[in-house]
């Protein structure tokens, strides 16, 4: 098979018709085997009753249904877990993703050899302030944190060969990092390809402002992942190393100062008076939790388990 086509969405009754009908349409005129999956990620619309009726007319429309909202990266590791076809393509359902981009990101997959290949929305029809310049800003942190340099990690028009997406765990809020993640895996030909964006046709953005505060916070989480995920001890103990040091080094100025004193016939003070007391007894008990901090870490990764992050109630 060479497309699985994968689009999460989230009550889209409206549009599911005409973007099946243009994804079709650019499928049979490149004469591409094809399979589309729609994931229903707890729609309260007819979505899902419109995703039925499109998999009986169309045999290559599959579809999974969760019993409830659980975001976009959920949908995403469903997809991924069933998706058959040499290369995968993702995208949103509101129709601001073009299908006629699909045979050019196939084509740099297959003949370029790119193991992902990012779409870029150059030109956006978004607001400029609530949006673009929070999402320029975003995409700058990210790639000075992540050393991948794309300039629209928010894309969700992106293609991926069959082994990568087999590969990395998409979890949480992740799924804007997935070529971060594909990086940290060991997949490190990653393009990008200027996109068509278009105008929202139907209903309204299903994010707010709070993804870009929530993005930066993930954005953290996935440079301590990448760089400490596997050894959380390296991080937490050095930093409780140097806790315990300066901890030390502040009980063993005060134990000095304390006998110069009595042997020099200099008036003393008590212990709890001394400025370093405190200093070494607060850097002490941290460098103890931070150590606490990397052993559980430790612990945590090795008897973890990989729970199930999602229901499904239906399954075409």
């Amino acid at each position: 098979m060479n497309l699985s086509i994968v689009i999460p969405l989230l009550n889209e009754q409206e549009s599911l018709p005409e973007l099946h009908q243009w994804i079709v349409n650019v499928m049979t005129t490149h004469k591409y085997t094809y399979e589309i999956l729609f994931i229903d990620d707890g729609s309260k619309d007819d979505s899902w009753k419109i995703i039925e009726n499109l998999s009986a007319e169309n045999p290559n429309v599959k579809g999974i249904r969760f019993l409830r909202n659980y975001g976009k990266s959920q949908a995403l590791h469903a997809g991924f877990a069933r998706a058959k076809g040499d290369v995968i393509i993702t995208m949103d359902a509101d129709l601001q993703d073009s299908p006629e981009e699909i045979p050019g990101l196939y084509e740099m997959i297959l003949n370029q050899e790119f193991d992902l290949v990012s779409g870029w929305k150059k030109k956006r029809y978004d607001s400029v302030v609530s949006k673009n310049l929070p999402s320029k800003l975003f995409n700058w942190a990210a790639r000075k944190t992540s050393d991948v340099q794309l300039n629209d990690f928010n894309c969700g028009l992106k293609a991926y060969k069959n082994i990568v997406v087999k590969n990395i765990e998409v979890s949480g809020e992740m799924h804007r990092y997935i070529p971060v993640l594909a990086k940290n895996a060991g997949f490190g030909k990653i393009g990008e390809k200027v996109v068509q964006h278009q105008a929202r046709k139907y209903g309204e953005s299903k994010f707010g402002m709070s993804r870009f505060i929530n993005g930066f916070l993930d954005l953290i989480t996935i440079w301590f992942l990448s760089k400490y995920g596997k050894r959380p001890m390296h991080l937490f103990g050095a930093f409780g190393v140097l806790m315990f040091l300066i901890g030390f080094i502040s009980t063993g100025l005060i134990i000095i100062l304390k006998l110069i004193k009595l042997y020099s016939g200099f008036p003393t003070i008590l212990v709890t008076n001394n400025p370093l007391f405190y200093i070494a007894l607060t850097t002490m008990i941290i460098g103890t939790q931070l150590f606490l901090a990397g052993f559980l870490g430790e612990i945590i990764l090795r008897t973890k388990s990989n729970e199930e992050r999602y229901k499904i109630s239906k399954e075409l």
